[in-house]
């Protein structure tokens, strides 16, 4: 598996990190541009992310943006659901329209901070099960 973790606060960033490289060769940027710019790399090369973990609030470019320009590279990839990146937004936002927004088509999973690692961890699993490759 192959994971972008997208997030402008550092401690996020290692909590993932740290709970994903067990399973996971992880990828880590803290804006929304250099997601959307790192998947198309990805996609590119045959290579792209098979889990992606989004914060919406950052600076630049915030998540659910990126998601929509991330979800347009995969469509124009032929790259689809289920086929396509899982994402997990993954925010403090806790508000309904921020919620319904990210699950527009954009979202698999929706996790509000401070992330539990073993919620988390069962949310990744159902999707990419211990001793199994995407």
């Amino acid at each position: 598996m192959k994971a972008l973790v997208v997030d402008d606060h550092l401690v996020t960033r290692m909590v993932l990190e740290g709970i994903l490289r067990e399973y996971s060769e992880v990828h880590c940027l803290v804006n929304g541009n250099e997601a959307v710019q790192a998947c198309k790399e990805a996609l590119d090369s045959g290579d792209p992310y098979d889990l992606i973990c989004m914060d919406v609030d950052m600076p630049v470019m915030g998540g659910i943006e990126a998601l929509k320009l991330i979800r347009g590279e995969e469509e124009l990839r032929g790259r689809l659901r289920p086929r396509a990146a899982k994402v997990v937004v993954i925010t403090a936002a806790d508000d309904v329209a921020t919620i319904n927004e990210a699950f527009r088509g954009l979202s698999d999973a929706y996790v509000i901070k401070p992330i539990d690692a073993n919620d988390f961890l069962d949310i990744v699993q159902c999707w990419f099960p211990v001793g199994e490759s995407a």
